[in-house]
């Protein structure tokens, strides 16, 4: 079901630059803070100037609450009040299909601008922090011909608290020790040109971690050359606020969703995909859609024969037991020593969570996205920008 009111006798004359796709479900408490943070940005205003525009999607996927509503309210809203209204065009598609994977294969392949030359994946339960953010990254883009994807800075909500748990000061540590890895890209918000997302088909069995997936085939230009982090690219004064697990059962749970991804992704990536002829490789969507429609259980097999091969929850994939302590020896001088209690506790973590992914897989069972509603979002003042407006009828 598809909603949507483009601006009258003016869109159509423009030209669409850039596609977003805002994925969500059951995000009614979160959606509006985020279009709100979202509708701040001086990507509109930069965009009227320069006579293009914007398409915005939001996409909810198995929705049984009032997310559709609530965006639905805000961008009719913003049609008709938004100093730079000439400068997007927006509509809801309301999917029946529950799921993150199949919501972005319909926003990249069936719904998105064909003449957009970059493509926006958000999640409906993310602040844009820094006003720059969307055109920062479309910018970052424009100006590096050899990146095909770029990214911001992640900012857990908690970074912004005046007063902090020894459990939020845990979890910042372990993002500190994160980002020494290269190349990041992480699926709540990213930048990607066209072309190159439109040859990628996400598979319905790929459970979590899609950002992953999508990683080694930018990087490696659909696994045709050597993997190159160049192509991925962290845009200048962009940023997002998201949600961070804090509770013990919240983070296995992500911890678990991680860990079969990961293991789906290796699966894929460095093993079977590598394996495909030229062709196939440079006709990857065409490729995946071809596996899905003929043998829908052909990723299942290959999850089964994988496991049978490694046996032990610890070896479910390369460097399980060692990435964090990687990670942690990335760090300089005194910052080892103090973040060592966070790597050795995320480590006892990613064990525990390694056996319930071992075991859910092998069970057979691919689907796990456990409730992941960011409740407390709406509450958080962005620094940048102030607290989000309230209309009249939300809540």
């Amino acid at each position: 079901m598809t909603h949507g009111v483009p601006q009258p006798g003016t869109i159509p004359l423009r030209r669409i630059a850039a596609s977003a796709g805002i994925i969500a479900c059951n995000e009614e408490e979160a959606i509006v803070p985020m279009l709100e943070t979202f509708f701040r940005q001086t990507f509109f205003s930069k965009l009227e100037t320069s006579g293009a525009a914007c398409e915005i999607l939001v996409v909810t996927n198995g929705c049984t609450d009032r997310t559709a509503e609530m965006a639905r309210q805000i961008l009719e809203h913003q049609s008709a009040t938004h100093p730079h209204r000439l400068a997007f065009v927006w509509r809801v598609l309301e999917l029946t299909q529950k799921g993150k994977l199949n919501a972005w294969n319909e926003f990249v392949h069936q719904h998105s601008a064909k003449e957009a030359e970059f493509l926006f994946l958000l999640d409906g339960d993310i602040l844009l922090e820094d006003p720059e953010t969307l055109w920062s990254m479309q910018s970052a883009l424009e100006n590096n011909s050899k990146a095909c994807v770029s990214t911001d800075q992640p900012l857990k909500d908690i970074a912004v608290k005046q007063s902090k748990s020894w459990k939020d000061r845990v979890s910042l540590a372990t993002t500190q020790m994160n980002r020494t890895a290269k190349a990041q890209l992480t699926g709540q918000l990213y930048c990607i040109r066209a072309p190159i997302a439109r040859n990628i088909f996400l598979p319905k069995d790929l459970v979590a971690c899609e950002d992953g997936f999508i990683k080694s085939l930018a990087c490696s230009f659909f696994l045709t050359r050597e993997s190159s982090p160049e192509r991925i690219v962290q845009a200048e004064n962009a940023s997002h606020i998201f949600e961070a697990y804090i509770s013990l059962p919240d983070i296995l749970r992500n911890q678990k969703r991680q860990m079969i991804g990961q293991t789906v992704v290796h699966i894929l990536v460095d093993d079977y995909l590598h394996h495909l002829p030229l062709e196939q490789k440079l006709n990857f969507a065409e490729t995946v859609q071809d596996k899905e429609k003929n043998d829908p259980d052909w990723l299942k097999r290959l999850i089964a024969a994988h496991l049978k091969r490694v046996k032990y929850f610890w070896r479910l994939f390369p460097g399980l037991l060692t990435y964090r302590f990687e990670r942690l020896a990335a760090l300089k001088g005194i910052r080892k020593i103090v973040h060592f209690p966070s790597a050795l506790a995320g480590f006892v973590m990613t064990m525990i969570a390694s056996w319930q992914a071992w075991r859910f897989l092998k069970a057979g069972s691919t689907h796990y996205w456990p409730d992941t509603k960011s409740r407390n979002l709406k509450n958080l003042n962005v620094p940048n920008s102030g607290p989000p407006a309230k209309l009249a009828g939300t809540v």
